[in-house]
């Protein structure tokens, strides 16, 4: 799957950790399924990983259907609460579903995702926290995230393009002319 992470202020009413929404795989095959992460206040790797154990877990719960939209909520004391929603193939009706995912189960499978793949969470992390972004840029940063979910619930997850998001900064700054050579300046 495809995840968008995105940085902004923590709601001062709220002390959510982070907020994930999906966007469905288009029926013709364009893209693959998009994650789109919301981080408030401080990106680190945890808060990261929380909020893609989230969809895991979700996956795990959710009935086999194309086209499920997710909404879910993560919270550090009570873990992820949300719904999922899609369409009946047979009916046509909107089926929705409660999700509601124990702050435990999060925290034991962000480990697993942590160990897998902590390296690139942290990168995704600190290129969201750098200083010098753009002013007015939005923080945002995209990866792909494959993440199977075995019969006995574990997860293998692996990046597909770890240094990726690297580059995308480097263009950044170069574009912005904050790349410069020794040689000549």
């Amino acid at each position: 799957m495809d995840v968008l992470v995105r940085l902004e202020a923590r709601p001062s009413d709220s002390p959510v950790l982070a907020h994930v929404n999906s966007i469905p795989v288009l029926p013709f095959g364009t893209r693959s399924r998009r994650e789109v992460v919301t981080l408030y206040g401080q990106a680190d790797a945890q808060s990261l990983a929380l909020a893609l154990a989230a969809t895991v877990e979700s996956e795990r719960l959710e009935a086999v259907q194309s086209g499920v939209v997710r909404h879910l909520g993560v919270w550090p004391d009570r873990g992820a609460v949300g719904d999922s929603a899609w369409r009946d193939n047979a009916t046509g009706r909107l089926v929705t579903q409660d999700l509601d995912i124990p702050l435990p189960t999060l925290e034991a499978r962000a480990s697993e995702l942590l160990g897998s793949c902590g390296t690139t969470l942290r990168r995704v992390a600190a290129g969201l926290a750098m200083p010098d972004w753009p002013e007015g840029t939005e923080r945002a940063l995209s990866f792909s995230f494959l993440a199977a979910v075995g019969a006995s619930g574990g997860a293998g997850a692996s990046l597909e393009d770890e240094a990726g998001v690297e580059r995308w900064l480097d263009s950044i700054r170069q574009a912005d002319a904050y790349g410069f050579e020794l040689e000549g300046d």
